[in-house]
Parts: C-alpha cells; sequence; structure tokens
C-alpha cells in the first residue's frame, strides 16, 4: 500500500486529496492519514493540508516499498550485523530466488579472507539471494556476471571508469569503489543457493586508513540516488541471469578488466605467487606467468596489483 501511495504522490506536483486517493485505492481516508503518518515516521515530508496530501521529499533510503515489482523479495534494515548471515539464514529457510537484504549499516560486515568491511552511513550495502539451475562447477560465471553488471551500472549511471578486478572488486582509476563476497551450497552437485554481498561507497566517505578506497560522491562531487541505482542494477542483473547464457560471461568480464595484463601478486592462505596476470580460463580461474614462464592456474587468493 505504500509503494502504491508513493506513486500517486509521486505523479502529482500538486496536492492530491484524501477522497482521491481513497477511490484509487479503495481503502478508507482514515486508513489512508494512517499510512500516510508511517511514511512521515520514515523520513518522507508529505505536506498535509485542506486540499489533500503533497510528497516534497523523499530520503534516499531502499525501503522495500519504493521497488513496486520486488517489494516482497526486499528486505530492508536500517542496520544488522552482517547482511551475508542475515540472508544466508533466509536462504535455508527457502526464501525465493532474487532475495535482496539490504542494510544502512552493518556492524560485522566483512569481505573475502574475513577481513573487515566498514560500512558506515550513506554507502550501499546488501546481499542477494540466487538460486540458478546450473552444476556447482559453474558457479563462479554468476559471481563474474554479477560483477560485471554492476561495473556496468556504474559506468552508465555514474559515468565513472569502473572496471573489474580479478576475482570481484570494482576499482575506478586504481581505487576500490566495490567488493564482493560470495557463498555457495549445493545439493547434489548442484546450486541450491548462492549469497552475493556486495558493498558499494556510494556517498559515504571511505575511512581515512583505506588510503586507496574511493567512493561515488567523492569522485563525483555530487550525491547519487541509491535507490535509482540498486534498482537500476537489480533490473540489469535478473535480466542477464534468466537469459541462463553463461557462455559470453568471462569474455564480457575480460573486456573491462582492471587486472589483465598487470603484475600481480596473489596472496592465499598457502602460498604467494607473483608473475604477470595474463588470462581468465572459463571457470574464472586467474592464470599468472611467472617469471621463470611457467604459467599457474589460480582458484582462490587476494590479487595486489602492480606489488612492490
Amino acid at each position: 500500500m505504500k509503494s502504491q501511495l508513493l506513486t500517486i504522490l509521486n505523479a502529482n506536483s500538486e496536492p492530491v486529496s484524501g477522497e482521491k486517493i481513497s477511490e484509487k485505492l479503495g481503502i478508507s481516508r482514515v486508513a489512508i492519514w494512517k499510512h500516510i503518518q508511517k511514511l512521515q515516521a520514515c523520513g518522507y515530508e508529505i505536506e498535509s493540508g485542506p486540499t489533500g496530501y503533497r510528497l516534497k521529499n523523499a530520503p534516499d533510503i531502499p525501503y522495500s516499498w519504493e521497488f513496486s515489482q520486488r517489494e516482497s523479495r526486499i528486505h530492508y534494515h536500517d542496520h544488522v550485523d552482517s547482511t551475508m548471515d542475515t540472508a544466508r539464514q533466509m536462504a535455508r529457510k527457502g526464501c525465493p530466488d532474487f532475495t535482496v537484504v539490504i542494510a544502512g549499516t552493518q556492524s560485522q560486515g566483512r569481505g573475502r579472507m574475513d577481513r573487515d568491511w566498514a560500512s558506515p552511513q550513506g554507502g550501499l550495502y546488501f546481499t542477494l539471494v540466487l538460486r540458478p539451475d546450473i552444476p556447482a562447477v559453474m558457479s563462479p560465471r554468476v559471481n563474474f556476471a554479477t560483477a560485471t553488471v554492476l561495473a556496468h551500472t556504474l559506468r552508465d549511471l555514474c559515468a565513472i571508469d569502473a572496471r573489474v578486478k580479478w576475482p570481484n572488486d570494482i576499482l575506478v582509476q586504481g581505487q576500490k569503489i566495490s567488493g564482493m563476497l560470495s557463498e555457495l551450497e549445493a545439493a547434489e552437485d548442484q546450486v541450491a543457493y548462492i549469497t552475493i554481498g556486495i558493498g558499494i561507497n556510494m556517498n559515504n566517505q571511505p575511512p581515512s586508513n583505506l588510503p586507496t578506497a574511493t567512493s561515488v560522491r567523492t569522485l563525483k562531487g555530487t550525491a547519487i540516488s541509491r535507490k535509482k541505482f540498486l534498482a537500476d542494477f537489480l533490473d540489469r542483473l535478473e535480466a542477464k541471469l534468466l537469459a541462463q547464457d553463461f557462455s559470453t560471461v568471462i569474455e564480457e568480464w575480460k573486456s573491462i578488466s582492471a587486472t589483465l595484463g598487470q603484475p600481480v601478486r596473489i596472496v592465499s592462505r598457502h602460498e604467494v605467487i607473483e608473475g604477470k596476470a595474463v588470462d581468465v580460463d572459463p571457470n574464472g580461474a586467474l592464470i599468472v606467468e611467472t617469471a621463470d614462464g611457467l604459467r599457474k592456474t589460480i582458484y582462490y587468493g587476494d590479487c595486489f596489483h602492480n606489488p612492490v
């Protein structure tokens, strides 16, 4: 109901009478007033007068009702420990494909290899629950597709030169603007679900102890609507995944790669490998050519560009 009410108010620059809204929505004027009060409590500036209601300003908060076609699958929280943890619990309880858990802030947000992910106000932090009908061996392609779609959304909506860094970061001019973390559960070699956690520095200022990080606002000098950005990204990604064509994913990722051709250091829990990143194989593994001319295929690890 909030979504329908906001649609009516957004479509009119002049006040809309309670009677007119009542006719359109089929609810009483008292019920309308209660919904208006709830929206006002959530930060919406809605002017109320003798001629009706007028929306003056809406907060840039991705509430579920801001996504009318997805409302039942969007779960917004002002604060959680971790959207990944919340999404995993929902996935195990059978939540539908393309469920999205969003948080205003996180206290235990994390990146790869259990690193903390700073989650200050103004960033965009969410986890997707995906249920692609594919064998588990193909699951890295879903991650690469997601990273590629995210980079293109940043390029198109924010006009910044976003590029993908193996395995799943997004860089702009060598600075990190987004990170991604994925977890998988499989049954009989088929994907049961994939959770993909994404953190984007949108309108926040990255912490001073992360000099290699940047944000959309820092680059553009102005705030970007998180609601509009997320809606566009979700539309693009869902269309991509519904097509179920993963044959071109790796080549699409390569076309905007910041890693290929770079000298890199790959650090895993067991070893460190240095060399030049020369390719990515069909399953998403990075191929590194070492100083002695050997090529090594790397499936997991942290990737550092231009090591010294």
